[in-house]
């Protein structure tokens, strides 16, 4: 049985993107729970990693799509 392909570089950044947004919502969430509110700038950096991890995704899927020819 062949190894598996390594994941492509969009993928392993729509990884990583992803889990930035995760670490950036639970650090808003502790931020604003102490009563401090720097958790806005946790908002903000959760929003535009959410973002790019869409975009990511869609780069990746749409790669891997054949060429539509008319």
């Amino acid at each position: 049985m062949p190894a598996p392909l390594p994941p492509g570089p969009t993928r392993r950044l729509a990884l990583c993107t992803l889990v930035v947004c995760v670490l950036a919502v639970a650090a808003a969430v502790v931020s604003f729970v102490q009563g401090s509110w720097l958790g806005i700038v946790w908002v903000l950096l959760a929003g535009l990693s959410s973002n790019m991890c869409w975009y990511y995704m869609k780069r990746g899927r749409a790669g891997r799509r054949p060429p539509v020819t008319g």
